[in-house]
């Protein structure tokens, strides 16, 4: 009788034993069955984020969709700049941009209404003439920095009030042929420049030197396959 219950019992404890490893097993598997789900929640998460990051930086999508833009940190430390000197004092240009804006005077901003992202741009460089009054919708009103080739100072000048504003603190970069940036008493842009700095003082002139036009027109023949100057030292340059 004894021999019958203890056999009964080791019988018992088996199949407990047995079940028991049997649940642990089915629930084993149960969590590798859900662990995929799990992660590629976690990886859809992930990507949501990186979307949603790109999106507010606009790297992940076209300009004219983002609709609330990251204004940039505070502007980076001023250095000088090689190859671009003042009109009167020449010294040289200390101005360093990590986020810019440069707009072209093509036309393909109109009703774009991209102004006020242009606007927010740490630094935004324009070209020559371009207006900005009556089309600051699309191309924005500020400038940090214009660029002007020599054969546009007359309709610079023309539109001085509009252009020459220097209560934005705007820089202005002058370039043209050697032979009219001249500072010996023979360069008509340079005298023109140098006249036009006394009577607005606070206009903020430079212009770029020979070697550094040299440069420009080294990284254009390597760009388009042109050659700019055709002789030696008849290239538009600077002041030497």
């Amino acid at each position: 009788m004894k021999t019958l219950v203890r056999h009964g019992l080791a019988v018992c404890l088996a199949l407990t034993t047995m079940c028991t490893s049997l649940l642990l097993v089915y629930s084993s598997l149960g969590c590798q069955k859900d662990r995929p789900s799990q992660q590629q929640q976690q990886q859809q998460q992930q990507q949501q984020q990186a979307h949603q990051a790109a999106a507010a930086t606009g790297s992940a999508q076209p300009l004219a969709e983002i609709s609330a833009p990251s204004r940039p940190g505070p502007p980076a430390a001023p250095r000088p700049l090689d190859g671009y000197l003042g009109v009167v004092d020449h010294k040289p240009l200390k101005m360093h941009c990590r986020v810019c804006a440069l707009v072209t005077s093509s036309g393909h901003l109109l009703r774009s209404q991209l102004g006020p992202r242009i606007d927010q741009t740490e630094c935004v460089i324009r070209m020559n003439d371009a207006p900005t009054r009556g089309y600051g919708r699309d191309v924005g009103n500020r400038t940090s920095l214009r660029v002007i080739a020599h054969s546009s100072i007359q309709r610079i000048l023309r539109n001085r009030h509009d252009l020459l504003n220097v209560s934005q603190g705007t820089v202005f970069i002058f370039w043209g042929p050697s032979s009219y940036m001249r500072r010996d008493g023979k360069g008509q842009v340079y005298n023109n420049l140098h006249l036009l700095s006394q009577v607005l003082p606070r206009l903020k002139a430079f212009m770029i030197t020979r070697h550094k036009m040299l440069q420009f027109d080294e990284l254009f023949k390597r760009e388009t396959g042109k050659d700019r100057s055709p002789t030696p030292g008849s290239a538009l340059a600077g002041s030497q």
